[in-house]
């Protein structure tokens, strides 16, 4: 009896990490708007990190968090790092990788606290018309295993999605006025 007991708790504490086996480890998130103006504005706009402050939503949740520059803005290398106490915004940086002139900037999101990960983040710009901009902002992110466990009952595509769209409808609203 003993032993069945004991065989019994080893198959329930080993279940999660062989479903964990099972489950994607990597998730993207993109979100996207049509902005009217035409895209050297738009893109001249986005590719500035500062700017981020004016329609970002995680800028939005604490505007008393410290924010420290490194490096010319809008140029591969300058970073952007944030200090917070809130717990929906942490500490960490983010840093420019690439720019494709007028029509794509990537970013590589570091993050120190409440937790450590790295992540890779992009915008792009694409002419619908002469006045008319395609923003696309998108975000990519990676639990290693067993933590990819936790993507079976946290949505982050829907969470981070919410967060991306909110930003781009505030970048609309901020580049039309």
């Amino acid at each position: 009896m003993f032993r069945k007991i004991i065989v019994a708790v080893a198959v329930i504490i080993a279940m999660p990490f062989v479903v964990a086996l099972f489950i994607q480890q990597d998730y993207s998130v993109t979100r996207t708007i049509t902005i009217d103006k035409p895209v050297a504005e738009v893109f001249d706009y986005v590719k500035h990190l500062k700017n981020q402050d004016n329609f970002s939503q995680w800028a939005q949740i604490d505007p008393d968090m410290v924010k420290i520059y490194h490096g010319t803005d809008a140029t591969v290398g300058f970073v952007s790092a944030w200090a917070s106490e809130h717990p929906d915004v942490g500490v960490g940086e983010q840093q420019i990788i690439a720019i494709e002139e007028g029509k794509r900037i990537d970013f590589e999101l570091r993050f120190i606290s409440p937790f450590e990960a790295t992540a890779p983040a992009y915008m792009t710009t694409e002419a619908v018309n002469a006045n008319q901009t395609k923003v696309n902002w998108g975000f990519s992110g990676h639990f290693a295993y067993p933590t990819n466990l936790m993507l079976l009952f946290v949505d982050f595509k829907t969470m981070i999605g919410a967060d991306l769209q909110q930003g781009l409808d505030t970048l609309k609203v901020v580049l039309e006025q």
